[in-house]
């Protein structure tokens, strides 16, 4: 078990302080290890967590006193001191591991009840499914979830035009109630963009399949294509080969900073699978003078 140094986590060099400077050290602390303006980084989350521990076990006298006699022993001696070390705690437990095994179940309850200090109630993460186009253009979307107590509820969601991939929409106060007057935590909700038969994502490009029958890979030509925005015209050149990728610039999804990705169109070469008496003709008649032979 990592002996945590509570003083420390409170950026205080020795035990030998008043209830005020504590009392300033921790709003301090805690002013600048919120999570709400550290983006809900889980290292913050964390860090946050340890500083309120620490003020508990500090701002009690007689909790002060036991932590203080090992804290002598482990850290006081020391010229140097102990670094931060991310604490260890069950989920969704406010105190650490070794906060539970240094006071015990009996006392962490007492602390618990006697330092009513407000507490962010817990994030909650949930995801929802969005097509490629929604993704694209933007749209308001509504989502239901259960509540802690059982209830649905019913959210409107706005997902921004262009919103890539696995981003987060965070709803500010929709997550599980706070503790002694605390903040509510919030609501992240992961975006899940999903492809669709004409178009695939893959970063801020857009994949799709162009069709093209053996003589118009063969001798090439101009046809209209779709992309998510627009028709255009594509140049398919002579001698193309199935599988080959032809890329359109500027023409894929957003890149969140004014421009697109790419259009990459792979091309499929697909042969009639029923013949006109005409077709069967003309395709055994090419069998009989071409030379080529893609086998070799």
């Amino acid at each position: 078990m990592v002996f945590k140094d509570y003083y420390k986590i409170l950026n205080l060099d020795t035990n030998k302080v008043t209830s005020q400077e504590i009392k300033n050290a921790f709003r301090e602390q805690a002013k600048k290890y919120h999570p709400d303006i550290n983006n809900q980084s889980h290292q913050y989350e964390e860090r946050f967590k340890d500083i309120n521990e620490a003020y508990r076990v500090l701002s009690e006298s007689s909790s002060k006193r036991k932590y203080d006699r090992m804290w002598n022993s482990k850290v006081g001696r020391r010229k140097n001191k102990v670094e931060y070390e991310e604490s260890k705690r069950e989920k969704g437990s406010a105190f650490s591991e070794f906060f539970n095994m240094f006071f015990g179940e009996n006392e962490t309850k007492i602390i618990r009840e006697n330092k009513n200090i407000p507490e962010k109630g817990e994030n909650i993460e949930t995801e929802i499914n969005v097509k490629l186009e929604d993704a694209y253009y933007g749209l308001e979307k509504k989502i239901s979830l259960r509540t802690v107590k059982g209830q649905m509820r019913t959210f409107s969601v706005k997902v921004p035009a262009g919103i890539r991939n696995g981003e987060k929409i965070r709803l500010i106060g929709q997550g599980k109630p706070g503790v002694n007057g605390g903040k509510n935590g919030d609501l992240f909700i992961r975006i899940n963009i999903e492809n669709n038969k004409k178009f695939k994502l893959h970063g801020c490009d857009i994949l799709t399949n162009i069709y093209v029958s053996p003589w118009e890979a063969a001798l090439g030509k101009k046809i209209n294509i779709e992309s998510i925005e627009e028709n255009i015209t594509l140049d398919i050149p002579a001698g193309i080969q199935s599988g080959e990728q032809i890329v359109i610039p500027h023409k894929g999804y957003k890149d969140g900073q004014g421009g697109r990705g790419n259009l990459i169109a792979e091309i499929k070469t697909v042969v009639p699978k029923e013949l006109t008496e005409q077709e069967r003709t003309l395709f055994t008649e090419l069998q009989n003078i071409s030379s080529f032979n893609p086998r070799i």
